[in-house]
């Protein structure tokens, strides 16, 4: 009688440990990539058929459409816009502010802050969107 002892290993690769790894790496790009927009204010631009890039040191303006005033994301309050603008302007003259506005705005809305640049004798540029829907600077 022949007996032997038969040794047969059988070959697993566990992979739940695999599933956890791409499950907290697809997690950590999800929220790191919502921190990355630099729009978070939330407006609706204006359309604007011919748009043109602008290549200065960038303020961004944003007016929301209840009247909450933000420079570069930063609230601030409408009595002290025209000195945070001066602030802003002061640190660096040939800078340009981008004035993104919700297009739901009065035309005095934008005229007020139009009013304060032309004050402060600073170049405003408004941010629209092109007919597709990407927002530019015009």
């Amino acid at each position: 009688m022949n007996f032997r002892k038969q040794n047969k290993f059988s070959a697993e690769v566990s992979t739940s440990a695999m599933n956890d790894i791409m499950f907290f790496l697809m997690l950590f790009f999800l929220i790191i990539s919502t921190l990355l927009n630099p729009n978070v204010i939330k407006l609706t631009l204006p359309n604007s058929k011919n748009n043109q890039a602008i290549h200065h040191k960038e303020i961004v303006l944003s007016i929301t459409k209840d009247l909450q005033y933000f420079i570069d994301n930063k609230p601030v309050q409408q009595t002290e816009l025209e000195s945070v603008i001066q602030q802003n302007i002061s640190k660096s003259p040939d800078a340009t502010i981008i004035l993104r506005c919700d297009n739901s705005l009065t035309v005095q809305d934008l005229v007020n802050v139009l009013q304060i640049g032309n004050k402060l004798k600073v170049k405003m540029i408004l941010a629209t969107k092109t007919p597709n829907g990407t927002a530019s600077n015009k």
